[in-house]
């Protein structure tokens, strides 16, 4: 599977994915990560700036970070429009887990996300838990994960599969 959005099937009961958008960054024989982009952190940005000892005085600071997902959720990955150098571009989304491009991002007063912790698969899990239906795929684009309110991104990822969400039956996962 490429890297897009993954989005859970409207039957998911897994508490850390029920109504998770998932940019997926990576999908390979060795597993899968990707980033929830559509859940709040108990934290804010301007915290974790601050914790880095990097310059924190911007309003764009002010505003949670968001929840990446359940492992290693002391790790960050920043998410911003063009093409990353390091780290991974999916469609026109760039994420990076570099902290010297979060200081240049803020630096710039720049639009960006914080993701802080991932979503990880093992070996051949994504490709079971597709094949069950727990999750549909999507292309991913910067204005969904930019320009939509946080709480209208679960219900537009699944509107760009042109079908209602109650016509949309799998087999979920509840782990």
């Amino acid at each position: 599977m490429e890297p897009g959005l993954l989005v859970a099937s409207p039957q998911m009961r897994d508490p850390n994915f029920e109504r998770a958008v998932v940019l997926l960054v990576q999908h390979s024989a060795q597993g899968a990560l990707g980033l929830v982009v559509n859940r709040e952190a108990p934290v804010r940005v301007g915290d974790v700036v601050g914790h880095l000892e990097l310059p924190s005085s911007s309003p764009r600071l002010q505003r949670p970070a968001m929840w990446g997902g359940p492992v290693e959720r002391g790790s960050g990955f920043v998410l911003y429009r063009g093409v990353a150098p390091e780290g991974w571009t999916v469609g026109n989304v760039a994420v990076s887990p570099s902290k010297e491009r979060l200081a240049a991002l803020v630096g710039a007063g720049a639009e960006f996300h914080l993701c802080l912790g991932y979503a990880g698969w093992g070996p051949g899990q994504l490709d079971r838990e597709l094949e069950e239906g727990s999750w549909v795929s999507v292309d991913a684009s910067a204005d969904l994960v930019f320009d939509t309110a946080l709480t209208d991104r679960y219900d537009q990822a699944l509107a760009r599969l042109g079908v209602p969400p109650s016509m949309l039956w799998m087999t979920p996962i509840s782990e």
